[in-house]
């Protein structure tokens, strides 16, 4: 489970660092107008619009891995395990301390007169 949750988070690290890098890059829509009239990006790998579109489009792909490692982190960090006896292990508290004294047939005064006394705990 541990290393489901890492391999989560560094998918919303890098995610979120994408999606930060690539709003970044994009241009806003007032220079539109600007290449409209021949000073834009025409001549780039991806065309003048091409741009535009492969970084919008990528942005909206790396929100969603963000969103959806996001909701599995979410939901990991809420799963609470079964609680445990501890160190212990299973321990059944159905019968009463006094129980085992009555059934090996010592009466229950003569049976805490023999057993040690518990130490004191200190608070």
């Amino acid at each position: 489970m541990s290393i489901f949750k890492t391999l989560l988070l560094v998918l919303q690290i890098g995610s979120a660092l994408g999606v930060i890098g690539l709003v970044l890059l994009q241009q806003g829509k007032g220079a539109d107008m600007g290449a409209a009239f021949g000073s834009g990006n025409s001549g780039s790998l991806f065309g003048a619009a091409g741009s535009a579109n492969f970084l919008s489009r990528t942005t909206a792909a790396l929100a969603t891995v963000f969103f959806l490692s996001t909701l599995g982190l979410t939901m990991l960090g809420s799963h609470r395990p079964a609680a445990g006896a501890g160190v212990m292990g299973s321990m059944t508290t159905s019968q009463p301390a006094a129980a085992p004294a009555a059934a090996s047939g010592v009466p229950a005064a003569d049976a805490g007169a023999s057993a040690p006394a518990a130490p004191a705990v200190p608070k």
